[in-house]
């Protein structure tokens, strides 16, 4: 279960350490040893498609959480905004030792089926993808709490039973000086990503 942010005691220091987990580009290690990937029979589009428009449903993904296994659901990217070095001055953040913009996603899931699902282990596996071709896991934020504009930090604990939905945005961070090229949704190690191209 991924939580945007961790309450830590004060005895261990009130310093604010941001951790931006990079999916492809290091160790492979997500916010989750064990996440919602999606199983082979529950997330193969029948005719093999993997790029969608932004405001486009993924097909269903099925759950690989012992809590939730078997539960289906799906996630639509709906809008991805660029954030400024601005808004990372004002985050409450440490500075980066490379410089560091955020990049707002917002989505929306659903519950499709199956048992409830808490909303932090349905989009665990949403990756922003940089003109440069970086992939990047959405913001931790360790002993501290990040504020961004407009883009407050979903509830990961809420639970969502079959037929509702969620809004949420969640923050990434990139390079200064590139851009978001797609959202991509991790479909494991051995299937294409899902891709939701981004239109600068």
């Amino acid at each position: 279960m991924r939580t945007w942010t961790r309450a830590v005691p004060a005895a261990m220091g009130a310093l604010a350490l941001a951790v931006a987990l990079t999916g492809c580009n290091h160790s492979g290690k997500g916010r989750h040893s064990s996440g919602s990937h999606a199983s082979g029979s529950g997330s193969d589009a029948s005719d093999g498609k993997t790029a969608y428009r932004l405001g486009e449903a993924s097909p269903p993904q099925e759950s690989t959480m012992q809590k939730s296994k078997g539960s289906k659901f799906t996630v639509t990217p709906m809008k991805v905004q660029a954030g400024t070095k601005a808004d990372m001055d004002k985050s409450g953040l440490e500075k980066q030792k490379e410089p560091k913009v955020p990049v707002y996603v917002w989505s929306t899931l659903t519950h499709q089926s199956g048992k409830a699902m808490e909303i932090g282990d349905m989009d665990d596996d949403l990756i922003v993808k940089t003109d440069k071709g970086e992939r990047t896991k959405a913001l931790i934020v360790i002993m501290g709490e990040a504020k961004w504009p407009n883009c407050p930090a979903p509830d990961t604990q809420k639970k969502l039973s079959a037929g509702q939905s969620e809004k949420i945005c969640t923050a990434f961070l990139i390079p200064e000086g590139q851009k978001p090229a797609a959202v991509e949704l991790s479909q494991g190690y051995y299937k294409k990503p899902l891709e939701w191209p981004v239109k600068n």
